[in-house]
């Protein structure tokens, strides 16, 4: 089936932040991945953790303004054909919601309880906990736990989106891609 009339599209400001937190996910995804590059204690290895933690800390910031967006301007009704994909599309935005609150918040406990400065963009961030070398550790591991979920959930969702768009060819994807206007 092709779509030949137009869709209820995302809000212009959802697509917005849609993009850029993925880019922003990808950039955090990015830096720790590349940071595994440099010796311990580097400065190269060094910049990639601070980056790693300010961009977080965005996708943290940017989140709630997503949220806000999304409650102001509700998502369109699901194109999904059964009730079961229609459930499987809600918790899939909702374990990447989960994700994008949970990660960054792990990441500042871990940095909270190792006793570490939360750096974003000049400033420091306030520490959520005091410091308790066991429970940082107990932090990390559930944070890098989580983001390796993270791969799968995108992938998952990426999945979707392009089987929908080719498969299905039921203009899903088009509804988040910014609208091109004809001259």
């Amino acid at each position: 089936m092709s779509v030949t009339t137009p869709l209820p599209r995302y809000g212009r400001l959802s697509i917005a932040l849609h993009w850029l937190m993925l880019l922003l996910i990808a950039a955090v995804y990015a830096t720790i991945e590349l940071k595994g590059n440099f010796a311990k204690g580097s400065e190269p290895r060094e910049l990639l953790k601070h980056w790693h933690f300010m961009l977080g800390m965005t996708v943290f910031a940017l989140v709630w303004l997503r949220l806000i967006a999304r409650w102001l301007h509700p998502a369109p009704h699901s194109l999904a054909g059964a009730g079961w994909e229609q459930a499987l599309a809600k918790l899939m935005h909702l374990a990447l919601y989960a994700l994008m609150i949970g990660l960054p918040l792990l990441g500042w406990l871990t940095l909270s309880a190792a006793g570490k400065p939360i750096p974003f963009f000049g400033l420091e961030l306030p520490a959520l906990i005091g410091a308790d070398k066991a429970l940082a550790g107990d932090f990390k591991e559930l944070h890098e736990t989580l983001a390796v979920a993270g791969y799968w959930l995108i992938g998952l969702h990426a999945a979707a989106a392009l089987f929908h768009q080719y498969v299905r060819r039921d203009g899903t994807l088009l509804r988040m891609l910014p609208q091109r206007h004809q001259a």
